[in-house]
């Protein structure tokens, strides 16, 4: 496999709309979210680059200024077009694949991540998730894309979704796309591990607190969830779809509009 220029693109601001700043809040005593997300990443072992993905807004030097830090490659970019963006960042560090992770995911699981890339190169795809259907805890979320239909997206997304949200795109087009969807074994998206709300953040502190294996994979919160269940239990009323039922709203003004 050559994956050379395999750059994950890691997207990152300040301005959440439910839990502002959330990237750059504690974990642990030392480390916030965004560090636990690289030092996840890290742990790949067919990433070859990884670059944090952030906005113009002069909110988000905070990020540029924790990215230095890390000594990881940083792009800014569109604040709403995230499509944009993750274009002009693979053009910027000549990747000719992307795996796109949020930076809102700071228990991505590296050996998942892996296995997600070799069976990419393996089959000679264009796009692979594990999105469509969701099997794996909320929060295990990855793509992985070539750049060719990533410019084909910058060139031919018009929905709101499709710009803001990337992965709605190619779910649209999968029938003109080598299109693949990974599935878990056992469904575990009951789950949320990912971070949009303050439960959220509670839940993810107790978890690092209490696995001590350094990088955390999904089997070791498993293993955790079938012992002690009940601490899952304080994030799961959230809505996983509410950023984008949004955006599907503002979908049906843009096409409304369009057609008149």
């Amino acid at each position: 496999m050559n994956i050379l220029t395999l750059g994950c693109i890691v997207q990152a601001r300040i301005g959440s709309t439910r839990l502002p700043g959330k990237v750059l809040m504690k974990l642990d005593r030392k480390q916030t979210v965004l560090d636990y997300v690289t030092n996840q990443l890290s742990h790949s072992k067919l990433i070859s680059k990884i670059i944090i993905a952030t906005t113009c807004k002069n909110e988000d030097l905070q990020i540029i200024d924790k990215a230095k830090k890390l000594k990881i490659s940083y792009f800014r970019g569109n604040s709403t077009d995230l499509l944009n963006r993750y274009y002009f960042c693979s053009q910027k560090f000549s990747l000719d694949n992307i795996l796109r992770i949020t930076s809102d995911c700071p228990l991505i699981d590296p050996e998942k991540i892996d296995q997600l890339i070799k069976f990419f190169y393996e089959h000679n795809y264009d796009y692979v998730s594990n999105y469509f259907p969701k099997t794996f805890p909320i929060g295990m979320g990855m793509e992985i894309f070539s750049k060719k239909i990533l410019k084909f997206a910058w060139k031919n997304a018009l929905l709101p979704s499709e710009r803001e949200h990337i992965s709605p795109f190619f779910y649209n087009y999968k029938n003109k796309l080598k299109f693949h969807n990974i599935e878990n074994e056992v469904n575990y998206s009951n789950i949320r591990v990912t971070i949009d709300r303050i439960n959220d953040l509670k839940l993810v502190k107790h978890l690092v607190k209490n696995i001590v294996v350094r990088p955390i994979k999904l089997n070791n919160i498993i293993d955790y969830y079938k012992n002690d269940r009940s601490i899952f239990q304080i994030n799961q009323n959230y809505d996983e779809n509410e950023g984008l039922e949004k955006s599907l709203e503002i979908d049906k003004k843009f096409l409304s509009k369009n057609n008149n």
